[in-house]
């Protein structure tokens, strides 16, 4: 079992990351990341990248599985408004 916090903390300890949200019941989890890394990268290869970060807690089964939006901050902006 993990905590939101927990995940939260390994992005941004793996990605340079402007604004982070994480939810979840300790298996399964809701991810919004904003993210410089995600400029000029399809939605598969940002994925790829956060995967990469969780790669040990994924192969362990101590996460089991992570929906995530993945936006650069000027699609952020964007969208916030």
């Amino acid at each position: 079992m993990m905590e939101p916090s927990e995940v939260e903390r390994l992005i941004t300890d793996g990605l340079q990351v402007e604004n982070i949200s994480v939810a979840g019941d300790g298996q399964h989890f809701e991810a919004r990341i904003v993210s410089p890394e995600f400029a000029d990268k399809s939605p598969l290869q940002r994925q790829r990248l956060v995967n990469a970060v969780l790669k040990e807690h994924f192969d362990s089964g101590r996460l089991h599985a992570l929906a995530m939006q993945t936006l650069t901050p000027e699609e952020a902006a964007r969208q916030d408004t």
